[in-house]
């Protein structure tokens, strides 16, 4: 018999079931198209052994006047500015106390301290840096207290706990002399609320973490109490960042890495500078810093549709005059902004209830807002991103490209995606893009509980496929200044993450990574005949450490649809192989293309199979 060259419809097709999948592709993983083929994505390695504390959902890069290169980092725990392979911790300081306001209390045998500062204001989990403390008197010396400690619990609103440490971060034991309080000079640091690795749906008694507050109190939907997103930009050299829901500050680069950013609101020459917003912005093409869902002007309390923005080239001068272009405007669709977008000469705003158009028309409107679209959102506040001329976006419904208008993209994995999809932690959802390979990728969590995001959907914007796959990110970016990707960890269980570099490589920061790809179920005159497959002649095109590599083709079979497949045959190939015999008789078959070594990528060709009718004994 003559061989039978199986020919795949390119892209992942998960709309119907395997057996509908016919002549195409079902699964994959860790699998991009090009040119119609599949072939293994690039690897990842760290971009430094140094690791940062939290879980990172925010990262910008840009490059000073004199040509340093930056990334702000923006975590649960704290926001960093990295420069070089270090990352320091430039997280603003909310509350300073005056001498003698902070005394300690400790018990012999125990490393507990128990803290009192009247209205501290702290939760669970946040960090307070001591000063001008005394010795307890024993081992709880002045150099144990006087520095920086994460609040373990929180007993009341004037009460909480730390774990005495040494400068190496090892435990130390109060002893029967630690009678002291610390002394009358003692002056306690508070950086700013951590935030929740978690997104929470509402308020009241238990909707926020356990031991977060004191007993019996609820949670308020503040930024202490929600899953903790920064939004980022520079303006000059500078960074401005925003807390969601929470306050907008002020990096600035002249001073260094040793310094603190601090509230935009409290910076010289501030006037009416917003202190609360859902995101802040740099408009690219007029120079206006914008805060979107900010307090307005003469209040304290968010409004969730209110935008404002600063005088032109200026991020502190936010009063409105005759001779500035400062101004804001409350939006007239939905209750709340969910997130917003520079796109090209605009500014895409998207609300619960519709999508809004931002121009810069100058004096004196200084701003256009037009409604674009009303019945379709954003799944959350980072799942739209800028590709290839269009901005693509991700709803609870399914995926959207702007460009002038919106349009929803056909998805050939889509009921695949929504169906997995936690709904519940659905704010966690961000896209990116991979401008090499003409890809965006929306990251998104899956099943129910408190999960996060393992899980991604690629889209071949030229070649209009679509593949799937698992990876834990917490964030990615395209990152301008560097030479590849910069993605971020999601590691809970110690909160030390890393950053990580993509597309480099062909390993798993230096172990191996599986891909594979699977097909739908293959036949002879649509089931009707029982198949006897004898010979496979292998077609890969192999790159990196080509000595090592090798696939392995597994043929599954099955008798009927809603049979489970079973495994007929492994062929490992290399790429001196030329051909495999195999042994198979089945009534429909898959075939799975799966490689686990290290070193090696693969881009797969034509399968072919010795394939005859046959019958079954």
């Amino acid at each position: 018999m003559p061989l039978l060259k199986l020919k795949f419809q390119p892209g992942i097709n998960r709309e119907g079931t395997e057996y509908s999948a016919d002549g195409g592709w079902y699964n994959s993983d860790k699998i991009r198209f090009r040119k119609g083929r599949p072939e293994k994505i690039g690897g990842w390695e760290k971009y430094s052994s140094n690791t940062f504390l939290g879980v990172c959902r925010s990262v910008h890069d840009w490059r000073s006047i004199d040509g340093v290169a930056y990334l702000g980092l923006g975590t649960t725990l704290k926001f960093y500015v990295n420069e070089g392979s270090s990352y320091y911790d430039v997280t603003p300081i909310r509350a300073t106390t005056s001498a003698g306001d902070v005394t300690f209390s400790a018990t012999n045998g125990d490393a507990t301290i128990t803290v009192t500062d009247t209205s501290h204001g702290a939760v669970k989990n946040d960090f307070v840096t001591f000063s001008g403390s005394d010795s307890l008197g024993g081992n709880i010396t002045a150099t144990v207290l006087n520095q920086e400690y994460q609040i373990a619990t929180i007993t009341s609103a004037n009460v909480y706990t730390i774990e005495a440490k040494d400068t190496d971060g090892d435990e130390v034991l109060a002893n029967s002399s630690d009678s002291g309080n610390g002394g009358s000079s003692v002056v306690g640091a508070y950086q700013i609320n951590v935030g929740l690795n978690n997104y929470v749906q509402g308020v009241g008694w238990g909707s926020g973490t356990w031991s977060a507050g004191a007993w019996g109190d609820k949670s308020s939907l503040d930024a202490s109490a929600q899953l903790r997103l920064y939004s980022q930009d520079n303006f000059g050299d500078d960074l401005l960042f925003n807390v969601r829901e929470g306050g907008i500050y002020h990096w600035d680069e002249s001073v260094g890495t040793g310094t603190r950013a601090g509230a935009l609101s409290g910076e010289s020459g501030a006037s009416d500078a917003p202190t609360l917003a859902l995101q802040v912005m740099m408009s690219d093409v007029d120079k206006h810093v914008i805060a979107f869902g900010a307090n307005p002007i003469s209040t304290s309390v968010i409004d969730p549709l209110h935008v404002r923005w600063s005088d032109q080239e200026s991020a502190v001068d936010w009063t409105p005059t005759a001779i500035n272009s400062a101004g804001g405007v409350t939006l007239s669709t939905g209750t709340t902004i969910i997130g917003a977008l520079k796109t090209r000469q605009e500014i895409l705003i998207w609300t619960d209830a519709g999508i809004h158009s931002m121009r810069f028309v100058g004096t004196p409107f200084i701003f256009q807002f037009t409604v674009v679209n009303e019945g379709i959102s954003m799944i959350s506040p980072k799942a739209a991103v800028n590709a290839g001329g269009a901005v693509y976006f991700m709803d609870r419904g399914g995926f959207y490209v702007y460009a002038g208008a919106v349009q929803e993209l056909p998805c050939s994995v889509l009921d695949y995606v929504v169906s997995n999809l936690n709904i519940d932690q659905s704010f966690k959802v961000f896209a990116t893009t991979n401008i090499d390979h003409s890809e965006v990728t929306w990251f998104y969590p899956i099943g129910s509980g408190e999960t996060d995001n393992t899980n991604y959907v690629t889209y071949n914007y030229v070649e209009q496929l679509w593949s799937v796959g698992t990876m834990t990110r917490g964030s990615w970016i395209e990152a301008t200044t560097k030479n590849y990707p910069l993605a971020t960890s999601v590691i809970t269980s110690s909160d030390n993450n890393y950053l990580y570099i993509q597309e480099r490589g062909h390993d798993d920061d230096g172990s191996a990574m599986t891909a594979f790809i699977e097909s739908g179920d293959v036949e002879m005159d649509d089931g009707e005949r029982y198949m006897m497959l004898s010979r496979l002649i292998p077609d890969f095109v192999f790159s990196g450490d080509t000595g090592s590599a090798s696939m392995d083709i597994i043929l599954k079979g099955k008798d009927y649809p809603l049979d489970s497949l079973t495994t007929l045959s492994t062929s490992t190939v290399t790429s001196s192989t030329q051909q495999s015999f195999i042994r198979a008789r089945t009534r429909s078959s898959s075939i799975r293309v799966e490689s686990s070594g290290s070193g090696y990528g693969w881009r797969l060709g034509d399968l072919r199979f010795d394939m005859r009718p046959d019958g079954r004994r």
